[in-house]
């Protein structure tokens, strides 16, 4: 076989995957049209900041299947806010997505999720419910923080502690 010939086949072969790789991520986003991220400004006092990296949004327990969620669909930096209200994410190039008190359903730590893999608790996982009523799991991986006070500060924001919050991520 020539070099062209070979150099062909794998363009091809490099086409067809882009192309299954594309129809895939449509079919995803199909499927989760009605999942969407709550998109508003910041309200409330500010308790906490903390910067990282946005990792991921799955299913609720189900850490290997992504949603595909308008403003939470690809990795980014993140600035994360706690306010007496809730919890804004920002991200560059996109609004302003704030989880209010009333949809955060918990949080924890976790080790890994669909493309990711940590040191032991490496991931902050907040648990948050969608208007169509899918609680998500959103999955942060904090740059300089302690992960536990980021924790500490969402349990004190929906009045648990650590005894009677639940213990998501611990099977992680």
């Amino acid at each position: 076989m020539s070099q062209e010939a070979a150099s062909m086949i794998f363009v091809a072969i490099a086409v067809i995957a882009l192309a299954l790789m594309a129809w895939g991520w449509r079919r995803r986003a199909r499927r989760d049209g009605g999942v969407a991220a709550p998109v508003a400004e910041r309200r409330g006092e500010i308790r906490a900041s903390f910067t990282g990296l946005y990792v991921a949004t799955t299913r609720h327990e189900a850490p290997l299947d992504r949603l595909n969620v308008r403003h939470l669909a690809f990795r980014s930096r993140v600035a994360v806010t706690v306010t007496d209200a809730g919890v804004a994410l920002d991200m560059p190039g996109e609004p302003t997505v704030f989880l209010d008190t009333a949809r955060l359903r918990g949080t924890g730590r976790a080790t890994w999720t669909i493309d990711r893999v940590v040191e032991s608790d490496g991931l902050v996982l907040m648990a948050w419910a969608a208007d169509d009523g899918t609680v998500c799991d959103t999955y942060l991986r904090l740059q300089e923080a302690d992960p536990d006070a980021l924790v500490a500060e969402i349990q004190r924001l929906r009045g648990t502690s650590d005894s009677d919050s639940t213990q998501m991520g611990a099977q992680r």
